[in-house]
């Protein structure tokens, strides 16, 4: 594989289709000479890591011989036939198993020709960045504008099921293998959501995924131009990108910035280290990265003095990696940070070839915050807590009998809540299904020509929760990114 080829791979497993986490290496190995020689010495360091790692690899250990004779054991003894590929393949998983490491894993030849297709072809799928998370394949972040975004699937959501095949027993892998399909497929996936009592089905039709990642917008904010980056993932060209727009955002003398990464799961580590060189001066490091030894490297911007105008973030839950090596260098450097506390992943992966098409993809370093701080798995509490309105955490509608006055239950809870976020006020939003409801109903019905008969059937319910749906991807009443406006210049 060619070194243009694997990057654009680490592109597609970062962001792009269902893939895994981002950030995932260190530094590209063959890093081209147009930044500072500290990230010359940080290619060369990363390049004798894996020189290292391949030339301890030759050495057998000891106990290897185990392993050996349970291989010709299985060969020549168990009563039906065996793959022998299938046998070496499977103790390749295995050890990486028992790392308990979810970003730490194997593609055969066959993953890695698939991969190598839809690189040479177009991205296809349902746009959502999945991982193992306990034992359950979990989404991380929708992609902006992606099938999975307007099927409203939402970070923690857990996928239990695909076209009514249990994964269990399956690895990552294997599933994101079968949540991928052709443009204008249709996938069932049976989705488990935290604070949710039952499983429900969500159908996605696959498309094309959207490439862009950066998107910028200006406000006007108590008579001061302001102005927006939001960031969905960090690729190749993420960080080009941001330059280019901020360039025009500074053109147009912004007085303040807000950079948006919520729902941003990573990407490529030395993209987002080429945007924090525009914000993390040069007299503290932007990062830390730690070896399995434990020893620690600092790396550092050239920029000789910050922005002159105000900076802050806003993060949430799908926040996760390179987005979060953001987040926190910016916090610790005193600027605001807006939101929900981020998903927590704090280590950098290595793609690794192993000579007949098939890699391992293996947690190398941790990285550390400015400060030395680890944030795996605890993920960056934001400097101001703010949460957005009820109806933005609702969930898929699925009934199986119609609703009426004097119902209870979890469906008419998130119902109330999705009226209330549509302007329909009802008093109660705690899943009792009272005459204030019924009355919202019958409001909603008569302005969407639907019959008012004050019950919710599911022709009703779908109709709900399709506005609801297009209110959130408007980016109305935007309750973070409000706040964040609000105290920028504060």
């Amino acid at each position: 594989m060619n070194v243009k080829k694997q990057s654009i791979f680490l592109i597609l497993l970062a962001a792009l289709l269902v893939g895994f986490i981002g950030a995932y290496t260190a530094v590209k190995i063959t890093e081209p000479d147009t930044n500072t020689e500290q990230k010359q010495d940080k290619a060369e360091k990363s390049q004798d890591k894996t020189e290292e790692s391949a030339e301890l690899s030759t050495e057998d250990p000891e106990d290897m011989t185990k392993v050996t004779q349970a291989y010709h054991l299985i060969q020549e003894h168990y009563v039906e036939d065996v793959d022998e590929k299938e046998l070496l393949e499977g103790a390749i998983q295995g050890m990486l198993e028992t790392l308990d490491d979810p970003y730490s894993t194997y593609m055969d030849v066959e993953s890695m020709e698939n991969f190598n297709e839809q690189i040479e072809s177009s991205f296809e799928g349902i746009g959502a960045e999945v991982s193992m998370v306990d034992g359950q394949v979990t989404i991380i972040a929708p992609i902006k504008d992606s099938p999975a975004e307007h099927a409203s699937l939402k970070p923690n959501d857990q996928i239990l099921s695909i076209d009514e095949e249990d994964l269990k027993g399956l690895d990552l892998n294997e599933a994101v293998e079968k949540i991928r399909g052709e443009k204008g497929s249709k996938v069932t996936l049976e989705i488990k959501r935290p604070g949710v009592s039952d499983a429900f089905n969500v159908v996605v039709t696959r498309d094309k995924i959207p490439l862009e990642t950066v998107y910028s917008d200006l406000k006007t904010i108590d008579g001061k131009e302001t102005g927006i980056l939001e960031l969905t993932s960090f690729s190749e060209t993420t960080a080009d990108d941001f330059t280019e727009e901020l360039e025009k955002l500074e053109a147009k003398n912004i007085e303040g910035l807000v950079i948006d990464v919520r729902g941003n799961p990573g990407g490529l580590l030395d993209s987002v280290e080429e945007i924090m060189e525009h914000f993390i001066t040069k007299d503290e490091p932007y990062i830390q990265i730690e070896d399995k030894a434990g020893d620690k490297q600092p790396y550092y911007s050239s920029l000789a003095e910050e922005k002159e105008y105000p900076i802050n973030v806003l993060i949430d839950e799908g926040s996760a990696s390179a987005s979060e090596i953001l987040a926190v260098a910016m916090k610790e450097t005193d600027h605001e940070i807006i939101g929900e506390t981020s998903f927590g992943k704090g280590t950098v992966q290595q793609a690794v070839p192993l000579g007949d098409g098939s890699t391992i993809k293996l947690t190398f370093f941790k990285w550390l915050s400015p400060k030395g701080t680890w944030i795996h798995e605890d993920g960056i509490e934001p400097t101001i807590e703010k949460k957005q309105p009820d109806y933005y955490y609702t969930n898929p509608v699925q009934l199986d009998k119609t609703l009426a006055f004097d119902d209870t239950g979890e469906d008419i809870e998130n119902i109330q809540k999705m009226l209330i976020g549509l302007g329909y006020e009802t008093d109660r939003k705690d899943g009792f299904f009272d005459k204030d409801t019924e009355k919202a109903v019958q409001s909603f019905q008569q302005d969407h020509d639907l019959k008012a008969t004050g019950t919710i059937n599911e022709k009703t319910a779908g109709s709900i929760e399709a506005e609801i749906i297009d209110k959130i991807r408007n980016g109305e009443d935007d309750q973070q990114l409000e706040e964040a406006l609000n105290v920028l210049y504060k």
